[in-house]
């Protein structure tokens, strides 16, 4: 449990160090003078300085940073300065923050693709080692009443005295909706097998199903090199597309006070730890997808044009080169502070959802 846990830390924090690498790469490349990089926040543990730079590993065990000077003193104009370069290379740099956690869910879906991955695929494709996995369970829903939980493998249900192999979804959904006033179900995890009993709702809440389950079909797929590459940019975009389309249905559902899509909620850093822990113990090859995923929540939240986000910050550059002059920095810097906590407030309040869902 301890190494699984010092795998999650380290994941989130190598994702946040790999950002700040973006920032670091390309001020470097444009010429401007970076203070420092740190890893963790200060107080500082331990310094060194090479060349221009002081690399520090700091107390706070939250993230990594980049120090650039005249990142925020607009007045800073020598040479060296961020402030003092063209607004395209302030552009880049500020967005290659948000470019590496694409590049680093590319990279880790092509090293998945390689090694082997298990995709998503119809009823109707004609393989031999499908199995069909339960995605996402609805609170209180029998399924979660009986313990079953995301990742878990439905290998038979037995009912009328009748056991019945399982490799498609289609199965499953016509069993649960059949009447029977009781399942058992053999379930495969990693762990090892074990079966739960449930019985399925006769009418149950539109879009949760009898049971409560997100169902899933899967097999295990190999690829060479450039194909994985190809595949792991595409399920990156695919993975994409997705954030939008369901921060869309959220919002769509909220505006018409319908409330949350069954299953979703909010979750904070204690409840991704809790989801990459869980997704850990399934094999590396599903870990890495979900590292893969979480990248790609980050690459898109940061892109959002909020103040005290790299996408806040491209927004002023973008006002910065329609006008043809900076936005007040004393604005800017207020508007920052203000998001910043906001951000911070909102953490805290999932945060403790988190530990109450936990505990």
């Amino acid at each position: 449990m301890f190494s699984t846990i010092l795998l999650v830390f380290f994941s989130l924090i190598g994702l946040i160090l790999l950002h700040e690498l973006g920032h670091f790469v390309f001020a470097k490349k444009f010429g401007v003078k970076v203070e420092e990089f740190g890893l963790f926040l200060p107080p500082r543990i331990w310094g060194k300085k090479i060349g221009e730079t002081l690399y520090s590993i700091n107390w706070i065990p939250a993230g990594a940073f980049v120090k650039m000077q005249g990142e925020d003193d607009s007045s800073q104009k020598d040479s060296t300065s961020f402030a003092s370069k063209p607004i395209w290379q302030r552009m880049i740099i500020v967005a290659a923050g948000v470019v590496s956690f694409w590049i680093i869910s590319v990279v880790l879906l092509s090293a998945v693709f390689m090694s082997g991955a298990m995709e998503a695929i119809s009823d109707d494709d004609p393989v031999e080692n499908a199995r069909v996995q339960i995605i996402s369970v609805v609170k209180d829903s029998p399924a979660f009443l009986a313990g079953i939980k995301p990742g878990d493998i439905i290998e038979s249900i037995t009912f009328e005295d009748r056991a019945v192999l399982i490799d498609k979804v289609a199965q499953v959904q016509e069993i649960a909706a059949g009447g029977e006033s009781e399942l058992v179900l053999e379930i495969a995890r990693p762990d090892g097998n074990l079966t739960i009993a449930l019985a399925p709702r006769q009418n149950p809440p539109a879009g949760e199903g009898a049971m409560g389950v997100g169902l899933m079909r899967t097999a295990q797929k190999s690829y060479s090199f450039f194909p994985a590459i190809g595949n792991g940019f595409s399920a990156t975009w695919k993975m994409t597309i997705e954030v939008f389309d369901g921060w869309g249905q959220i919002i769509g559902r909220l505006v018409k006070k319908e409330g949350m899509p069954p299953g979703a909620q909010l979750v904070g850093p204690v409840g991704i730890m809790q989801m990459m822990a869980d997704q850990a113990k399934m094999g590396m090859n599903y870990y890495f997808q979900f590292v893969a995923m979480i990248s790609v929540y980050l690459a898109v939240f940061n892109a959002l044009p909020i103040p005290a986000l790299d996408g806040g910050r491209l927004m002023f550059l973008v006002l910065e080169a329609i006008r043809r002059k900076p936005v007040s920095q004393k604005l800017e810097q207020t508007l920052t502070m203000v998001f910043f906590a906001v951000l911070m407030v909102l953490a805290l309040i999932v945060t403790a959802q988190d530990v109450v869902r936990l505990f």
